[in-house]
């Protein structure tokens, strides 16, 4: 079986090798990976983990042998799903309660794209609890989970602020935005919650606009700087909160099903669609991250391992 593989120490970053076959423990589906995606997380995983070291966390493609201890879809049965590692290959086990059917009319590139952004997204949403008629903020509004944060926002009854560049705004109000800003400064309005994912001077920013009880949720910090705060500046926010997400440990495993279920049934009836930006051949893939990498590239990716559709 063809399996990607990690190898830092030469000239590409992954490659494709032939690996042995996964052995399903008895909570394990079987899955034949039609494709797979990228997430920016995994280009440090790649650097930080050693060589022979196997990839892959969201996965999408068909069942072909249901779990031994009868969990989970049956074998042909059309799949999105999330694992730790080694879902980059023609054949992955994955946790029961970590997958989700996909109905025939979606595309498995689709659906590929889906399981962290999508899970990042809702769960972040869900931080800020019944979201009808609140205020909320997006940053890093143009990657794919502020896009999808944006659409199931909107969908739940929020009136959404994108913060992207100006260039962005008609795509961004399209997905449900009220309207586009390049900063948290240039809000007057007082947010309910607040989605972070830039760090720096836009968490700084959103700080200064949460209302009081209202809760930032920080999923990222794609600019790599610090920022600095004290207790002075929540004066006008009595009793607002900053809470990390991370997905592992953020809930119970019996969530990830449930969640990606709804995910996946939110696709199927279009109410959401994963911004993708670029699909490929899996070969492709260690030129696709050589230049994410040299920032060429950004966005998510998808990868075909086979014909997938």
């Amino acid at each position: 079986m063809l399996a990607v593989i990690n190898t830092p120490n030469e000239s590409n970053a992954v490659a494709l090798r032939d690996v042995d076959e996964p052995q399903p423990s008895p909570n394990e589906a079987l899955i034949e990976v039609a494709a797979f995606s990228l997430n920016r997380g995994e280009l440090a995983l790649l650097r930080n983990r050693p060589s022979g070291w196997r990839p892959g966390q969201d996965v999408a493609g068909v069942v072909l042998r249901q779990a031994a201890d009868g969990s989970g879809p049956q074998a042909g049965a059309r799949v999105l799903g999330l694992t730790e590692q080694a879902g980059w290959a023609g054949r992955a086990a994955v946790r029961t309660d970590r997958l989700a059917t996909i109905s025939e009319h979606v595309r498995t590139e689709e659906a590929a794209a889906l399981p962290i952004p999508g899970l990042t997204a809702l769960r972040a949403l869900r931080r800020g609890g019944f979201l009808m008629g609140k205020a909320v903020m997006i940053t890093g509004a143009t990657g794919i989970v502020g896009s999808l944060a944006i659409q199931l926002a909107g969908a739940a009854g929020a009136r959404v602020s994108a913060v992207a560049t100006r260039e962005a705004q008609s795509r961004l109000c399209d997905l449900g935005a009220s309207r586009v800003v390049e900063s948290p400064t240039e809000l007057e309005e007082r947010f309910d919650l607040i989605l972070e994912s830039v760090g720096g001077a836009s968490l700084k920013g959103a700080i200064g606009r949460i209302a009081p009880g209202g809760v930032i949720v920080v999923f990222g910090n794609t600019s790599g700087e610090p920022t600095p705060f004290n207790f002075t500046d929540f004066a006008r926010a009595q009793n607002a909160r900053i809470q990390t997400l991370f997905h592992f440990t953020a809930d119970p495993p019996s969530c990830f099903a449930a969640d990606l279920a709804i995910l996946a049934e939110a696709l199927a009836a279009g109410r959401i669609m994963p911004n993708i930006s670029g699909e490929h051949d899996w070969r492709e893939l260690p030129r696709v991250i050589a230049e994410l990498r040299s920032g060429r590239f950004r966005g998510k990716h998808v990868f075909r391992t086979r014909g997938a559709r």
